[in-house]
């Protein structure tokens, strides 16, 4: 009986010892690749695409080596749209990669990580480009790593400008977010509670027939300059989130009539909404700084670029004895640098990606991350 016993209990014995050789495996794997990051120069490669940008970037070791772009520019008055946009980027894909290579001077054997934007983001962009970096990183043998398109806004503004631990004012077509850093977390102290600041724009733009060549922001920016009369629009602040797609409807609603009667120019309008927008922006990010009493201020994303919200934040900040960090379009509007630099922050603390969770996820919040390396 003992016997019989003992014959019963080896099979799960033997799985026993198999799983912790796996893990030990997994272990040892993990650890040869925190060794590998932290005393060797690594470069990394990140694929962007989760929306009308398709960037792919490669850094080494916080050096940017290429930063290589293709926008989907659609005709004035029309946005666009996910299939489109996912044709766009398979179309072009393998030749910014070429580019992109050429420009760093490396090879595929010289990369050590392929990163990729795991989400948030358009679903048909973001599997067009997760599919890419899945077969490169089995055609290069190579460790791939999904990185959150918000938290790749931050790391790499954090890289270009050498702000150390700023309130994050993130601002996109998709996003607009009051970000700061706590426990291993980047905690999100106030957003919009419908669209983005930057579909806010994009959208008036249409109303407008503005062209979208390069951005329907920045032409909207550009007119603004030239705006003289201001138009007094509703203000929405709730605590330390924002709406926007009230003043949307609202100066839809009023344009029309305001544009033919003569009394308002479309540069006054595009003046008068962005003054507003930035205003709002400027509060909730005044307020983080308050509560976390920071005394730095870093802004990314797509809108970042706009230099009236910098002139504006950057007033705030000198009020406060605090110091604005921002970047130009190189690195504000989205771009495969920022998914690398990102991507190699996760691969040097050893936070790789399981293959079989190398898939998108459409709503990704920038909170749900741990954030290993700080």
């Amino acid at each position: 009986m003992n016997h019989l016993s003992r014959k019963r209990s080896t099979p799960k014995s033997l799985l026993t010892y198999i799983q912790n050789k796996q893990h030990i495996r997994s272990a040892i794997v993990t650890l040869s690749s925190v060794l590998y990051a932290s005393f060797l120069m690594v470069i990394a490669i990140g694929f962007e695409g989760s929306a009308n940008k398709l960037g792919i970037g490669i850094v080494h070791n916080g050096v940017v080596l290429s930063n290589c772009r293709r926008t989907y520019i659609t005709p004035p008055g029309e946005g666009f749209l996910p299939r489109e946009t996912a044709q766009h980027h398979r179309s072009l894909v393998l030749a910014v990669l070429s580019q992109a290579l050429r420009e760093a001077a490396v090879t595929p054997e010289q990369i050590d990580v392929v990163c990729y934007t795991k989400g948030p983001g358009m679903a048909p962009s973001l599997q067009t480009v997760a599919i890419v970096a899945r077969t490169i990183a089995q055609l290069w043998n190579k460790p791939i790593i999904g990185v959150n398109h918000c938290i790749g806004h931050i790391e790499m503004g954090r890289m270009i400008t050498g702000s150390d631990n700023p309130i994050v004012l993130y601002v996109s077509g998709g996003n607009t977010q009051v970000i700061a850093y706590s426990r291993n977390r980047y905690r999100v102290f106030g957003e919009t509670i419908d669209i983005a600041i930057g579909n806010c724009l994009d959208r008036f733009a249409r109303v407008l027939k503005l062209s979208n060549d390069p951005s329907p922001g920045y032409n909207i920016e550009q007119l603004a300059k030239k705006g003289k009369k201001f138009l007094s629009l509703p203000y929405v602040v709730k605590g330390m989130d924002v709406s926007f797609s009230g003043i949307l409807s609202y100066i839809e609603k009023q344009s029309y009539q305001l544009l033919k009667s003569g009394e308002y120019a479309p540069e006054d309008l595009c003046f008068s909404l962005q003054e507003v927008l930035f205003a709002m922006l400027v509060e909730t990010t005044e307020r983080a700084m308050a509560h976390c009493g920071s005394q730095e201020v870093l802004i990314v994303g797509g809108v970042g670029c706009n230099l009236r919200l910098q002139e504006m934040m950057e007033t705030m900040c000198h009020e406060r004895g605090a110091k604005l960090f921002a970047t130009d379009e190189r690195f504000c509007i989205d771009n495969g640098v920022m998914i690398a630099q990102a991507g190699f922050e996760m691969f040097r603390t050893g936070n790789l990606t399981k293959w079989d969770e190398t898939t998108v996820t459409q709503r990704y919040r920038t909170d749900a991350v741990e954030v290993t390396w700080r």
